[in-house]
């Protein structure tokens, strides 16, 4: 039962932080149209909106990582996976969050947070001078990390149940 409430916890979080950031894709898109709009008719580009566009959508593809792991969403190739039994796919997906995922997502974190610190240290910016660098970019690494860590661990927890097994995940 306490697995039960912990994998709903896992999945409550990655389905909050991924609806609370979906939205972001309509600000990058508002800034590419008003870029375009204002360099083609107005002949006036801004070096910023290249900036923050990035930062927007770097944002918004870092969390959403989480939810979709959630989903099932991420590219899968499926030519051997497909013909295993439901049982051995299940073994399989554990075998593959052990030996690829975890460690991958170790990294990145460790990576994100050494970064995120030593951004924050001197206050990055961006080569047009935005200052939203270690605020937001250098930030939402480690924050991504510890998002799919989490989603990790409760798709792991759901494969090593007895529900799990057998059913292929």
């Amino acid at each position: 039962m306490k697995s039960q409430a912990f994998t709903k916890a896992c999945d409550r979080l990655s389905e909050l932080s991924g609806r609370s950031v979906a939205w972001l894709i309509w600000v990058v898109v508002g800034l590419c149209v008003y870029e375009i709009i204002t360099r083609r008719f107005f002949n006036s580009p801004h070096i910023w909106t290249y900036d923050v566009t990035n930062i927007f959508y770097g944002t918004h593809f870092m969390i959403l990582a989480a939810y979709t792991l959630l989903y099932r969403g991420h590219v899968s190739v499926d030519i051997f996976y497909g013909r295993l039994s439901p049982r051995r796919q299940n073994i399989l997906n554990v075998i593959n969050h052990l030996v690829f995922f975890f460690p991958f997502v170790l990294v990145l974190l460790y990576v994100g947070i050494d970064s995120a610190v030593y951004s924050w240290s001197y206050l990055e910016r961006t080569t047009s001078g935005m200052p939203l660098v270690y605020p937001i970019l250098k930030t939402v690494t480690p924050v991504a990390a510890f998002l799919l860590l989490v989603q990790g661990l409760s798709d792991l927890v759901k494969m090593l149940s007895p529900a799990g097994k057998g059913r292929g995940f």
